[in-house]
Order: structure tokens, then C-alpha cells, then sequence
């Protein structure tokens, strides 16, 4: 009774934050009604003669009122630069365009495909949250291709294809941005941080490789958690799947031998580009080494400050090798199209990054 009058309570709690969530406005009239605080609150702390102190330096603060006919001025006559320098703008299109071609060519599904269906059946659950979690490297690759593969993978061996779905959807959503490498919303997150940093010291910028070790010691923490919630709570619920009458059990695509070819040879071209990165950085003489700096951080801050570039590269070289192998790269005209259908449905982000840029900057 207990169980069953908690479980209730429990889903129409969730049922409340649900339609609470779905009012919410977009995030971009989020960030444009947050702009207009902003400029409301300047207003009132001139009016009302607020000062602060600045935590680094200790000189006092005074507030400047937005709505003033300089600062009206000013922001309609920077408003290009202020977008143009907002430093998340930059870098994640940077990176989608080598993920792009990775993602388009067929690499990144076809990654997931072999990898998710080459595991024992005892370790299908967990190998599916954790290559959802993998699968943030594309960004909605997960979504795409994970998502009802799971399901598949699921029905292939017996299970409730619902549990599939939803171990997949778990590792995608509730593990995304957990990884074991650098992914597109690291640059990201770092672009937004960097500004927050420095209030406090002007010349610091934040690397996109500062939340890694996180990032990456939370991989196995959700892949347990992921597969515990699916196995022990989730299928209990669902029950035993029971086939309909004359229903026929799906497989799993397995990738062709030319699939697999591209495969491979896209793992070469990612060694040897992991290599001539190497070679740039670990040498004392190396183009991306600073042989001045005091500390090994400092000696590899060009490495660091070109990892976005290097990403792109990462995510590219293989990408074109495998399209290349398995023909849907054919031409130069394939990889054009291939970066240009990616910039296009970024086209949601440069708008947030618009208001995103102009609220940092107030």
C-alpha cells in the first residue's frame, strides 16, 4: 500500500514538473526577457546609487544604466562585435565541421552499429547507456541512430524493445556530455565560463579540456546507474516481452564488409592523426610546445589553445577516409554539402548564441 501510494505521489510529481516545464518559453526568449532584467535592474541600482566592490581588484563598482542614450547608443553600435567575439559562437562551429563530416559520411553510425551489437548479451544494457553516452561526440547521432537501435537490440535478443528504447534514451540525455574525449560542448562550455573567469583575472581563459577528468569519471558512475535502473526497475515493470502471434523478431543491421572496411580504415587515419599530434606536442622542440613556460601546462598552452582546431581535424580526417571507402563522399562537392547541411541546423544555436552573446555582455 505504502509502495503503491508513494509510486503515485512520485508520478504525479513528475506529471507537475512536467507541464510546468513544457509553459516555460524558448531559451531564446528565456535569454531575451533575462536582458531585459538585466537592463531594468541597471536602471534601478543607478537610481537607487548601488555600488559594489570588484572581487579582484577591490575598486568600487558603479552601476551604469542601461537605458541611458550613451549606452543605447553603444549597444546598438557594438552589437555585431558583441556577437561576432562571443567566444561559444566560434568554437562549436569550428568543431561541427569536422563532426559533421564524420557524423554525414556514415563513420559515427556505423560506429555505434558495430560497437553496440559486437558485446555479449549479458553486457547489452550497459553497452548501450554507455554508447549513448559516446554518441554526444556528434551531438544528436544518439538521438538518430541509438535511440531505436537500442529498441532493436532489445527485441533481437528476447527483451522489451520499450526497455532497449529507454536504456539508449537514458545513456543519450541523462549521460549526455559525460565522455571519455573532448566533445563539442566542451569548447562550448568553455567559451561561457572563460568570461566568468575573468572578473577576476582578465588574461585567464578556460580550456576546453577542464572538465575532462569529471566528464570522464562519470562515465562508468551512469553506465552502473543506467543499467541497474533499466534491468532492475524498468524491466520488472514492463514484464516479460511475449512476441504477438506471427510477429517477426528484429535484427540489428550488422555493417557490410565495405562498412566495416571504412571502419578500419578510419581507425588508421585516427591513429596516424593522433600521432602527428603527438609529434607536435611532445617533443621539447615541438610547433605546439612552449620550451619557455615555467610548468608542463604552461609548456603545452598552444596544444591547448588549438585543441578546438584539432578536434576538427580529429573528427574530419577519419570521417572523409571512411566516406571515401564506402562512396558517399564520391567529390569535393560531397564534403561541401556534407559541412553545409551541418552549419544549417546550427541555425537554432548562432540565434541563442545572438542573446546569449548580448546578456554576457550587459
Amino acid at each position: 500500500m505504502t509502495n503503491g501510494l508513494f509510486g503515485r505521489l512520485v508520478l504525479r510529481s513528475l506529471d507537475r514538473i512536467e507541464r510546468v516545464g513544457n509553459r516555460l518559453p524558448d531559451p531564446i526568449t528565456l535569454f531575451a526577457i533575462l536582458i531585459a532584467l538585466v537592463m531594468i535592474a541597471s536602471w534601478l541600482a543607478t537610481v537607487g546609487g548601488v555600488s559594489a566592490v570588484h572581487p579582484g581588484t577591490g575598486d568600487a563598482i558603479t552601476p551604469v544604466n542601461l537605458f541611458s542614450g550613451e549606452q543605447i547608443r553603444r549597444i546598438l553600435a557594438e552589437m555585431p562585435q558583441t556577437f561576432a567575439a562571443f567566444p561559444p559562437l566560434g568554437l562549436v562551429l569550428v568543431v561541427m565541421l569536422g563532426i559533421g563530416v564524420a557524423e554525414r559520411s556514415g563513420l559515427i553510425g556505423t560506429g555505434l552499429r558495430a560497437f553496440v551489437g559486437s558485446v555479449p548479451p549479458k553486457l547489452v544494457t550497459a553497452t548501450i547507456v554507455f554508447a549513448g553516452m559516446l554518441s554526444s561526440l556528434a551531438v544528436d547521432a544518439g538521438y538518430v541512430v541509438l535511440i531505436p537501435l537500442g529498441a532493436v537490440i532489445f527485441h533481437s535478443v528476447g527483451r522489451h524493445p520499450l526497455a532497449g528504447l529507454a536504456a539508449a534514451f537514458a545513456g543519450v540525455s541523462g549521460g549526455f556530455s559525460a565522455n571519455l574525449v573532448l566533445t563539442a560542448l566542451d569548447p562550448l562550455l568553455a567559451g561561457f565560463t572563460t568570461p566568468a573567469a575573468q572578473i577576476l583575472d582578465p588574461s585567464y581563459v578556460v580550456q576546453p579540456t577542464a572538465n575532462l577528468y569529471l566528464m570522464a569519471a562519470l562515465v562508468p558512475i551512469f553506465t552502473i546507474a543506467g543499467t541497474l535502473v533499466t534491468e532492475k526497475v524498468l524491466e520488472p515493470r514492463l514484464g516479460a516481452y511475449v512476441p504477438a502471434e506471427g510477429e517477426e523478431i528484429d535484427r540489428a543491421a550488422d555493417p557490410t564488409p565495405l562498412e566495416r572496411r571504412g571502419l578500419r580504415i578510419a581507425g588508421i587515419v585516427a591513429l596516424l592523426t593522433l600521432a602527428g599530434f603527438a609529434a607536435l606536442v611532445v617533443p621539447e622542440n615541438g610547433i605546439l610546445r612552449d620550451p619557455a613556460g615555467a610548468t608542463l601546462v604552461e609548456q603545452i598552452g598552444p596544444f591547448l589553445r588549438s585543441i578546438v582546431a584539432l578536434m576538427l581535424i580529429l573528427f574530419f580526417l577519419p570521417g572523409l577516409a571512411y566516406g571515401i571507402v564506402t562512396k558517399s563522399i564520391r567529390s569535393d562537392r560531397d564534403v561541401a554539402v556534407m559541412t553545409s547541411e551541418t552549419m544549417g541546423t546550427m541555425g537554432a544555436y548562432i540565434v541563442l548564441a545572438f542573446v546569449a552573446a548580448h546578456l554576457v555582455a550587459f
